[in-house]
């Protein structure tokens, strides 16, 4: 008997706990509908919004939002950023309010243009490193290296590859991308959500921080105001500087989608150069809006180093603005590349 009532009981919980859930969820009688095809939508066109009204109410007024945006209901996208957004309608009517929002993703209007390259010089790289990131400093080239138990900060000589200043990163650490401004060096780690800065001589370590909503640290590059943080998604994360908090992000998107692996970034020109994790190339980004405006193949160059067991994937790119060069290398590779952009 005393079973029975208590499984009776917890019946009876379970059965109040979900109509209290249900009498929470209220659906809209308006339902958002747009131009977008299957929910994708090139920012060459004009986002063009109506609404569904379920329940013939009479409307006294609607407003709509595109990623906290106030837009009309003939909206042009040409300045909007790419990817994953939701609209929000604001709907009045009988006294009433309700929103009801729906979900669309912006593609560029362009396909990238790919690039080749051409080896100015070539240059020793220690084979041992785990590269990570990679960033001139005047014309020192400072290193991040990768791994748990190996990972370090490290300043070279970039013509010799000699290790002008090292420090060890603790143990449960996995170095990763690193970026230098206003003589500090920023650098950070794959999983523990912690990054840490550095005076960029003394390699003293200042201060650390956390992350915010993004959960992995891969690559960072600045602009001189802005802090640039890839996680591996399609996300960039914009960090002030100064307090190192994650303002915003953009997302990475071509004319047919995103592009997610995101890992090393170098900031040239006024576009950001970003190594895509396995892959052979370099995708060129628009920082105003995410989109891949060009890729470069470096396919080729990992069979110009020495073939070994640990021998890994291309990822490290560094603008030197003495030479105005780009470099690049790879983890465990024992060459470090001084090269020049081409058209294909």
């Amino acid at each position: 008997m005393n079973t029975f009532k208590h499984l009776t009981i917890i019946f009876l919980y379970g059965l109040l706990s979900s109509c209290g859930s249900n009498s929470n969820q209220t659906k809209s009688d308006f339902a958002i509908k747009t131009n977008a095809k299957k929910g994708n939508i090139s920012i060459s066109e004009t986002l063009k919004i109506s609404l569904e009204n379920k329940k013939n109410h009479t409307i006294d007024s609607v407003s709509y939002t595109l990623k906290g945006t106030s837009i009309n209901d003939h909206f042009e996208l040409k300045n909007f950023e790419l990817g994953k957004h939701t609209i929000q309608a604001k709907v009045y009517f009988n006294g009433q309010k309700q929103i009801t929002t729906s979900t669309i993703t912006l593609l560029n209007n362009d396909t990238p243009e790919v690039y080749n390259f051409k080896i100015i010089n070539e240059y020793p790289h220690d084979i041992t490193s785990y590269t990570q990131g990679l960033e001139f400093f005047g014309d020192t080239l400072y290193e991040s290296t990768g791994q748990y138990k190996e990972s370090q900060l490290r300043k070279l000589d970039y013509k010799t590859g000699k290790v002008i200043k090292s420090i060890n990163l603790a143990d449960e650490y996995f170095g990763e991308g690193l970026t230098i401004l206003n003589n500090k060096v920023y650098q950070l780690t794959w999983q523990k959500g912690t990054g840490f800065v550095y005076d960029v001589n003394s390699f003293e370590k200042l201060s650390s921080f956390k992350y915010g909503n993004s959960k992995e640290g891969w690559g960072l590059c600045n602009n001189n105001n802005t802090i640039y943080k890839s996680d591996g998604t399609e996300k960039i994360w914009l960090l002030n500087p100064n307090t190192l908090v994650e303002q915003d992000f953009i997302q990475v998107y071509t004319n047919k989608g995103k592009i997610i692996g995101i890992n090393e970034m170098e900031w040239i020109d006024g576009k950001i150069y970003a190594n895509r994790y396995q892959k052979n190339g370099v995708a060129i980004i628009n920082p105003k809006n995410g989109a891949v405006i060009g890729v470069i193949d470096f396919t080729s160059l990992k069979k110009k180093v020495k073939q070994h067991e640990g021998l890994d994937v291309l990822n490290g790119i560094a603008y030197n603005p003495k030479t105005k060069t780009i470099f690049v290398t790879g983890k465990r590779w024992n060459k470090l590349f001084e090269i020049e952009i081409v058209k294909k």
